[in-house]
């Protein structure tokens, strides 16, 4: 396994007392895989991804777990160790390019002083790599546009230039968090291609962050669905998408657009995802679950095999569960 991550906890302060918002994930990642990790806005995913960079700004501090990167444990790496491991083993494409990239820097002087600190090229070096990082992520006249500012790219250009500087040092893990926001339908498809290209040509393994469901069936091989700071199913794309076992899962699955017949209202999931502060001891999803008990408040859900992957679920639930694994 390239990446395995251990009971992972990254908690805030809250008035008097700390909160997770990343509460005991764990998760794997093989060499070439594509693992997304899939939930509403404010989950703790994109928390996820800073935590496994070591990243979290303070006051938020990751306070329990292991993060394994080919048996190395990052969090007990020291800082120049850290340095290291970011760039040149994980690099990470952040949500938003425009904020990302330096607004007053040509954007091909951002993707040098990049290959200066990871790769210790020269100035000439550094340019003729960057011309062909470009050439290789589809940005068109690489030469032309290496000495544009960003506010001259179109956004799924900025996107670009983002992946090209993430894929610099050919990291053995790229984070992608949410790379599609804000782009166009024909943008987005491009992107997720090109991602998906780039994983196969390098063998890199790919987390990816995001809401959508249809991004996620066009790229992930394996699934970790979240909510509320958990993960709540994880397992293969196929087994996921098509045969989930948690209510959450089949409530994302049954509000997209075409589950219903024409002219029908789409499916939502009732009420809201709960405030950190107001989390309880049991299933945080229970409020919103149709299906749930009165015992589903007070028992914490466990993860339990389920056919080809695994499902979160409180204890009187198991035995319910359709074919069990052995």
């Amino acid at each position: 396994m390239l990446l395995e991550v251990e009971d992972l906890v990254t908690d805030f302060p809250f008035g008097d007392r700390r909160i997770p918002i990343v509460d005991h994930v764990s998760f794997g990642l093989e060499k070439g895989r594509c693992l997304a990790i899939v939930g509403e806005s404010g989950c703790g995913k994109s928390m996820t991804a800073m935590s496994l960079m070591r990243l979290v700004a303070r006051p938020g501090r990751v306070s329990n777990g292991r993060i394994l990167l080919e048996g190395r444990d990052v969090l007990a790496c020291s800082v120049p160790e850290m340095r290291a491991i970011r760039g040149n083993q994980m690099s990470m494409i952040f949500q938003e390019p425009m904020t990302s990239l330096n607004p007053v820097v040509r954007v091909g002087a951002q993707l040098m002083e990049a290959l200066h600190l990871h790769a210790d090229l020269s100035k000439d070096e550094a340019r003729r790599r960057g011309i062909e990082l470009f050439d290789k992520v589809g940005i068109p006249d690489p030469a032309q546009r290496f000495d544009d500012y960003p506010h001259q790219l179109s956004g799924g250009m900025r996107q670009r230039v983002m992946i090209a500087m993430a894929l610099c040092t050919e990291p053995r893990i790229l984070l992608a968090d949410e790379p599609t926001t804000a782009l166009d339908v024909t943008i987005q498809k491009q992107i997720l291609d090109l991602i998906s290209r780039l994983q196969r040509e390098l063998e890199t393994a790919v987390l990816l962050i995001t809401h959508d469901l249809g991004v996620v069936n066009q790229v992930a091989d394996d699934i970790a669905v979240m909510y509320a700071g958990r993960i709540v199913e994880r397992g293969p794309r196929a087994q996921v998408l098509h045969d989930p076992g948690h209510p959450y899962t089949k409530g994302l699955l049954a509000s997209l657009p075409g589950r219903g017949r024409p002219g029908e209202r789409l499916h939502e999931i009732p009420g809201t995802v709960p405030s950190p502060q107001n989390w309880g001891p049991g299933c945080r999803f229970a409020p919103r679950n149709p299906e749930c008990r009165p015992e589903c408040a007070e028992m914490p859900p466990v993860m339990r095999p389920y056919k080809e992957g695994e499902v979160a679920y409180c204890a009187h639930r198991l035995a319910e569960l359709e074919e069990p694994a052995a």
